[in-house]
C-alpha cells in the first residue's frame, strides 16, 4: 500500500513538472515570436525610444552657471555623520556658493542637531539649515508650545528656515482619521512664530496637476505614472489638486507677516497667468524652480517674460541633488539653445529651450534674492 502511495505521488510529480516545463517553453516561444514581431514591425516601449535628433542647431552645453548661485532646494539626509568636503568640491564645480538642506533636522527635534554641529565644524559658511517639525503630534495637548519651542530653540542654534512637506494636506490625518488640511487653524501658531523669528517657510503641497488625473493616453505625464504608480493621487484616495492649492493659498493669505517659499513654482510652471495672479495677490510669497526646468523649458518666450516681470520673486532650487543634472538648469536659464533633451524622460518626453535670461535676473534668480531671505549668507561668496 505504501509502495503503491509513493508510486502515485512519484507519477503526479513528474506530471507536474513536465507540465512546467511544457509552460516555460510555450512562455518563452511565445516571447521570442512576440520579440520578433514587435522588431518587424518596428514596434517597442516608450521607454526605449531614444530618436538621435537630425537637427542641426547651435549647441552651448554648460557645466556650471555664469554667476555663483544659492540652491534654496535641496535634501541632504545623509548630512549629520557625512564628510561634506566631497560634496562642496562638486558645489565648487558647480558654481553653487551656498546650499540650504530642508532635510536638516528630521522629524524629532533640533537639540543637538548633528547636521548643524557638522556644518559648523567643517564649512560654516557654506550651508544652511532648515528645521522639520513633526505634525503627526497635532492633536497632543501641548502640540503649539511644544512646536513654538522647537522653532526658537532651532533659530538660537543656527536654523534659517523651516520645511513643511508634502504630507500636510494629502495625507497627514489627526488623531480623529481626517485628513489635515494645509490652512488648518492648530497649525497657525507655528506660521506666527516663523513670522516673529523672521524665518521663511518653505512649503511643497500637493503634486503636478496630472498626477490627480486618470492615468490614460491623455495624461501627458502617464510615463511617470507607470515608473512611479505612487505619485499619483486618485480622487477616490485624495483631495482634488484645486481643493489642495486654494488650502495652501488660503494659508498664505491668512498669515500677512510670515515670509513662504511656494516650492516648485506652486505646480503653476505650466500656467505662469495663474502664477502670476498668486504672486501679486500674496507679497509675502516668494517661489522657487526646483523640479519644474522641464515646464520651464518647453515654454521659452512666455518663461523668459515671466522671469523678467517677477524677477525679484523667484531663487534657484534643485530639489533632488545630483551633479550630473544642474548643466540641464544653467542651459535653460542662460543660453539660447534650441531643442535639447531633458535628464528623466517620465517628467516629460518634449524637449527643452533656452531663455537667454538678461544678466540681472540670472544674479537674482541665483543669489539675490536668496541673500535677503537669508540674510546670514556671506554675500562675499557670490560678489
Amino acid at each position: 500500500m505504501k509502495w503503491f502511495s509513493f508510486k502515485n505521488f512519484l507519477k503526479t510529480t513528474l506530471f507536474l513538472i513536465s507540465i512546467l516545463i511544457i509552460i516555460l517553453i510555450v512562455s518563452g516561444v511565445s516571447y521570442l515570436v512576440i520579440d520578433k514581431v514587435q522588431k518587424k514591425n518596428n514596434l517597442m516601449d516608450i521607454e526605449e525610444y531614444s530618436p538621435i535628433s537630425s537637427l542641426i542647431v547651435e549647441e552651448n552645453p554648460l557645466k556650471k552657471s555664469k554667476y555663483p548661485f544659492v540652491d534654496v532646494h535641496s535634501h541632504q539626509w545623509n548630512m549629520p555623520l557625512s564628510d561634506l568636503s566631497g560634496l562642496v568640491e562638486e558645489m565648487d564645480s558647480l558654481n553653487m556658493g551656498y546650499m540650504i538642506n530642508l532635510s536638516g533636522s528630521g522629524f524629532a527635534t533640533f537639540s543637538g542637531n548633528q547636521s548643524l554641529d557638522n556644518v559648523n565644524e567643517s564649512f560654516p559658511k557654506r550651508f544652511g539649515i532648515f528645521v522639520n517639525l513633526d505634525l503627526n503630534k497635532i492633536d497632543d495637548e501641548d502640540f503649539a508650545q511644544s512646536s513654538i519651542n522647537i522653532l526658537k530653540n532651532a533659530v538660537k542654534q543656527g536654523a534659517i528656515g523651516l520645511k513643511i512637506y508634502k504630507n500636510l494636506g494629502l495625507n497627514l490625518k489627526d488623531s480623529k482619521g481626517n485628513r489635515v488640511k494645509v490652512d488648518d487653524p492648530r497649525l497657525s501658531p507655528i506660521w506666527n512664530t516663523c513670522g516673529e523669528l523672521n524665518i521663511p517657510v518653505l512649503i511643497h503641497s500637493g503634486e503636478p496637476s496630472p498626477f490627480f488625473d486618470p492615468i490614460d493616453k491623455f495624461n501627458e505625464r502617464w510615463l511617470h505614472a507607470r515608473q512611479k504608480p505612487g505619485s499619483f493621487r486618485p480622487s477616490d484616495k485624495y483631495p482634488s489638486f484645486n481643493t489642495v492649492m486654494k488650502e495652501q493659498h488660503n494659508m498664505f493669505k491668512n498669515h500677512p507677516n510670515t515670509t513662504f517659499i511656494n516650492a516648485h513654482m506652486g505646480w503653476m510652471a505650466n500656467n505662469l497667468d495663474e502664477l502670476e495672479k498668486h504672486l501679486d495677490s500674496l507679497p509675502n510669497v516668494y517661489t522657487e524652480i526646483g523640479a519644474v526646468i522641464g515646464e520651464l523649458g518647453r515654454q521659452p518666450r512666455r518663461a523668459r517674460q515671466f522671469f523678467i516681470d517677477y524677477q525679484d520673486r523667484i531663487m534657484f532650487g534643485k530639489d533632488t541633488y545630483r551633479k550630473s543634472e544642474f548643466d540641464v538648469y544653467f542651459r535653460v536659464l542662460e543660453s539660447k539653445d534650441e531643442y535639447f533633451d531633458y535628464y528623466r524622460k517620465r517628467h516629460g518626453l518634449w524637449k527643452m529651450y533656452g531663455l537667454n535670461l538678461p544678466d540681472e535676473v540670472l544674479k537674482k534668480l541665483y543669489y539675490k534674492n536668496a541673500s535677503k531671505l537669508f540674510p546670514s549668507i556671506d554675500i562675499s561668496l557670490f560678489e
